[in-house]
């Protein structure tokens, strides 16, 4: 009796995307498990799970660029709150749908435009720009609100997070088109491939021509952009604006982008486990409230998911480096 060998291209699928491969299989295996549960595997609740996960599947897009350039930005979850509050500050004003569309992207490519100039220009570490823009942004909001919810929204607002398009909501297709023009982006045009190539040695990409601060200020602007548009989507899905929006949510955006296989060491990933991490994290969530476990529990399952990727990308490097 013999075995069947493995194809090369079977072979060479799994070594390129072995990691989003093995988190989509974890992330059925888990949607099985929570499915035992009466309720979870409901219509209603997996539409539930994906509308939720929508504005962090797009912001995950985003931070997939940053770390894959060889960055990090720990400011996405203020930022966030800033382009929630202009959206629906916008949407009161009496402002046409496309001015509300905008608005928070041009806000959130504005603040990725200053974190890329401080990182690519004036070489400070990207770690230390963003946790400073963080604070500045987050007090920034609170003084401009004086922590006042924004509340009567208009219902042109609202449906861009409640809405549907061919049964489908809003929210779902949007995250589904960003993540099917970030992933064309990263693997199909000279940016993407300028990216990846930062992200694996910078010096080296300078060395080949590779404009490397142009680069690396521009994956900031576009995640920025994006944050913004993610921003949109979180806020038109409740009736107020909360001041304090987004706490947190640079964290789950990390945690979706490297438990999805992004290497947080830069150079090596795709959006597409991004998406998947993105996804696992709101089951996760969701399964646990199903399972009537405590929600202090959900970091604690993130930050030890997270953990193991890093360790696993760690070993990883250590071996392409011998």
């Amino acid at each position: 009796m013999t075995s069947e060998p493995i194809s090369p291209t079977r072979f060479a699928l799994w070594k390129q995307y072995g990691r989003e491969m093995s988190v989509g299989v974890f992330l059925l295996l888990l949607t099985g498990y929570f499915g035992t549960t009466p309720g979870f595997l409901q219509a209603g609740n997996l539409r539930d799970i994906l509308i939720n996960a929508a504005p962090l599947v797009i912001a995950a897009c985003g931070m997939t660029m940053v770390i894959i350039a060889g960055m990090i930005d720990i400011s996405a979850g203020s930022a966030l709150a800033v382009c929630a509050v202009i959206a629906g500050l916008t949407a009161k004003s009496g402002a046409p749908i496309e001015a509300v569309v905008v608005s928070p992207m041009l806000a959130g490519a504005l603040i990725g435009a200053v974190n890329g100039w401080l990182v690519a220009y004036v070489r400070i570490p990207a770690i230390i720009v963003t946790l400073g823009m963080m604070s500045v942004l987050r007090g920034g909001i609170i003084w401009w609100t004086r922590g006042e919810w924004i509340g009567n929204l208009p219902p042109s607002f609202s449906a861009i997070g409640r809405g549907e398009v061919a049964g489908v909501p809003v929210p779902v297709w949007l995250a589904l088109g960003v993540v099917i023009l970030t992933a064309t982006l990263l693997a199909r045009t000279p940016l993407g491939r300028h990216i990846y190539a930062v992200g694996g040695n910078a010096l080296s990409a300078s060395r080949m021509g590779i404009p490397v601060r142009r680069v690396q200020w521009l994956v900031f602007v576009m995640h920025g952009a994006l944050l913004g548009l993610a921003a949109l989507v979180y806020a038109s899905r409740f009736s107020v604006i909360q001041s304090n929006a987004g706490a947190g949510f640079e964290l789950l955006a990390i945690s979706a982008v490297v438990v999805g296989g992004v290497n947080i060491f830069g150079g090596q990933g795709t959006v597409w486990g991004s998406a998947i991490g993105a996804l696992l994290l709101q089951v996760i969530s969701t399964g646990l409230i199903f399972r009537r476990v405590s929600e202090y529990w959900a970091p604690s399952v993130q930050g030890a998911l997270v953990l193991l990727a890093v360790v696993a990308d760690a070993l990883r490097t250590r071996r392409a480096r011998r």
